[in-house]
């Protein structure tokens, strides 16, 4: 697989708010600035699935742009962040980007220094498919595993391997695999994969996305390699997924597989 980047999609109209984002990514993004909606919308369609964009909502408009709205209704994968006054007489607008689906927001002349701004960005990094892991993971699901997830989401998203996860969760590999096998989860390799798989079908998910565009933003060169990997999990196209809900049906069928992870754990503890 080819390595995945990290874009950093920034249309503001403050030249000095953007320098301070710029200073904030330093090397981990390659940040570029797009000069409206259509550009921006145009740069999503065309990026990874760890890219990132921070707009301003209210660009060309009196009150939240529909075009930020449109954009966050067709690309629901993409991490989007809002640089914005909060004031009072703001507090529903807030609220109505939460809504949409705006995973975080930046209050200009408050929290929006260099340091602010990057750990804004890496709590926003990998949300959507980890709110929708949140989401489905059942309750028995440990702290422990939860942990192991979140860090194998946002390796996956970034387009990293399996000494990746290891490094981030400051574990060495023999490590990492003894703390899967004690909390029920597959092996880092295969847990890896099965994120994967999750994310290429919570991309299906968005309507503005190809089959093609979704397989080259996961790190595949082809659709066809994508569809390798979607009939050996899945047993299903990706068209096929799209047209039966390909998330839904994903994390139905992994959590079939999380679940006979923990039953053989058990069984093998009982015996031991």
């Amino acid at each position: 697989m080819k390595q995945v980047f990290r874009p950093l999609l920034v249309m503001h109209p403050d030249a000095a708010f953007r320098d301070r984002v710029r200073q904030a990514c330093g090397p981990d993004y390659q940040f570029q600035t797009l000069p409206d909606w259509d550009s921006l919308h145009t740069a999503i369609r065309e990026a990874p699935p760890a890219a990132l964009a921070m707009v301003d909502p209210y660009e060309d408009c009196s009150g939240l742009s529909m075009s930020l709205h449109g954009l966050l209704s067709e690309f629901p994968s993409t991490a989007v962040l809002a640089a914005m006054d909060v004031t009072p007489e703001r507090h529903e607008d807030l609220r109505t980007l939460g809504r949409w689906g705006v995973v975080q927001v930046i209050a200009l002349r408050h929290d929006d220094t260099p340091p602010a701004i990057a750990q804004r960005l890496r709590a926003a990094r990998g949300r959507p498919l980890r709110a929708l892991l949140e989401q489905i993971l059942p309750p028995e699901v440990s702290g422990r595993a939860r942990s192991i997830i979140d860090a194998a989401c946002d390796v996956v998203t970034a387009g990293k391997h399996g000494r990746d996860l290891a490094r981030s969760l400051y574990l060495s590999r023999r490590t990492l695999l003894r703390w899967c096998q004690r909390a029920g989860l597959p092996a880092p390799r295969r847990l890896l994969a099965w994120m994967r798989v999750l994310l290429a079908c919570e991309m299906l998910d968005d309507p503005g996305r190809t089959v093609l565009s979704v397989a080259n933003a996961c790190g595949y060169s082809s659709d066809s390699g994508l569809r390798r990997i979607t009939q050996k999990f899945l047993r299903a196209s990706p068209t096929e997924l799209r047209e039966k809900g390909a998330f839904k049906h994903a994390s139905r069928i992994f959590l079939e597989a999380l679940n006979d992870t923990r039953t053989r754990v058990k069984i093998t503890s009982r015996e031991g």
